[in-house]
Formats: C-alpha cells, structure tokens, sequence
C-alpha cells in the first residue's frame, strides 16, 4: 500500500576500506512486496550495500532501518529473528557438489529450524514441484544446466519462506534467452508469494522489466531513483552514459 513506510531503509549510510570511500551518504527505501534493483558500474559499492542489509558489514556512520528500527540497535535476539526473514540468491549460486539437489534445497531447514526429517522432506517436494523442479531430487548439481541450477539456487532461497530475498547478480555467466528465464521467474514467484525482492544486476535494460524501483548508485550515493521507465526516459549524461552501455573500466565490488 502506497503511504506506508519503507520496508527497509537506508538513511546516510557511509562506508570506507581504508581509504577507500566506497559509500558516501546512501539514502534509499525498499518497500515491502516490491522488486527494488540496484544498478551501477562496477566497484561502485552495489554488494557492499546489499551486505548492510543483513548485517554482514556495520556502516561507519548513518542507518539502516528495518521497519523504522536501526539495525545496529537491535538486540541479538532481534538481529537472530530478523536474519531468519533473509535470504539470499548470490552470483556464484554457492550449490553444493557433494549434495544432492534436494539436499542443497533442504539445507536452510536444517540448519534454521527443528523441523524433522519427514516435515523437511515434505517442505522440499512441495518447493520443488511449485518450481517445477520435479523428479530432479536425487540428482547432482553438476547434472543440471545452468538455468536448472539457477531455479535450485532460487528454491533453496525461498524454502525458508522469507520475507526478503536479496538476488547478487542472478544472471551472471547466461546467455540472453536463459537471463530472460531467470528474470521471468524471479517475476513469477515475486508475484506469487509476495516476498520483497532486491536485486543488484548489471542486465540493462532486461530487469526493468520486472522492477518497480531503480536505484542507481555512482560516486557512493544514489543518483538516480524510479521507475524502469523513468530512468530510460533520464537525461542525466551520467545515467544516459551507462544505460547505453559505455561504461568505463574499473575493478569488481
């Protein structure tokens, strides 16, 4: 519902590594039940950003609320129930070759819950038919394409049932018909189980599409927030620059 506060919010956020200014007064707000992506050139700070959120990384000034509360106030038992509401979908997948694929869906449950053995395996079939991942369960990572692989990575981030899943690079290393695929179904099972998505991508201008917030992060500040179409629309010779793909070289973060 429009009016509402953000779901989460970023408010003068500041970080350096060394001295290395890589935020430098990020001020953002994700709504809830929304697909927010975060875009910029390389080593602009878009993980970094994306790791404050979970609180993998404390900001040396400003603040990160989670329903009007800071992050960084909150008690151990607070940040432990907060951090079962995340999940993450990370670039390198992080899927394990050891483990079966019902096995590398099954792992959140077992490690954050006491669910049993059958509860979990229940959980799991259920996840994976809703993906259309069935009769794949006793298989490897290894045996799967790409984009089966990225609908495992997906179906393990959502067992959980989170109210937040953070998507780093989704798409890296797929071909346009297969980025498409994945997009789509981000799309899909956004709209169907209404989890609030944020996504740092580099696939201009494909995730508009599915994005009804646009962040664009330059120089350790947002520079440009709205709408896909807004910011196709954007005059800013900054943004024109790197929509339209001339961007220039730097180092990866």
């Amino acid at each position: 519902m429009d009016g509402q506060p953000p779901l989460i919010e970023f408010r003068n956020l500041r970080k350096s590594f060394g001295s290395q200014v890589v935020l430098d007064g990020v001020t953002l707000g994700i709504e809830q039940g929304k697909v927010t992506t975060i875009i910029g050139r390389s080593g602009v700070g878009k993980s970094v950003l994306l790791k404050h959120v979970v609180g993998l990384l404390t900001p040396d000034s400003g603040e990160v609320l989670y329903r009007g509360k800071n992050l960084f106030q909150m008690s151990r038992k607070e940040r432990k129930a907060l951090k079962s509401q995340f999940s993450y979908m990370f670039q390198s997948l992080a899927l394990f070759d050891s483990m079966t694929v019902g096995e590398n869906i099954a792992l959140p449950l077992k490690e954050k819950t006491r669910l049993s053995k059958a509860e979990i395996r229940e959980r799991v079939l259920a996840q994976m038919k809703q993906l259309e991942l069935e009769n794949i369960e006793d298989k490897y990572p290894s045996q799967l394409s790409g984009g089966m692989r990225k609908r495992v990575a997906l179906a393990r981030a959502l067992i959980t049932q989170p109210e937040i899943v953070l998507f780093d690079e989704p798409t890296t290393g797929l071909d346009p018909v297969r980025r498409a695929a994945v997009h789509n179904m981000i799309a899909r099972y956004q709209g169907e189980l209404g989890f609030t998505a944020i996504i740092v991508s580099h696939d201009i201008p494909e995730v508009f599409r599915i994005s009804q917030k646009v962040a664009m992060l330059e120089k350790g500040r947002i520079m440009f927030e709205g709408t896909g179409n807004d910011i196709l629309l954007c005059p800013d010779p900054v943004v024109r620059r790197f929509i339209e793909g001339d961007e220039e070289p730097d180092e990866e973060g």
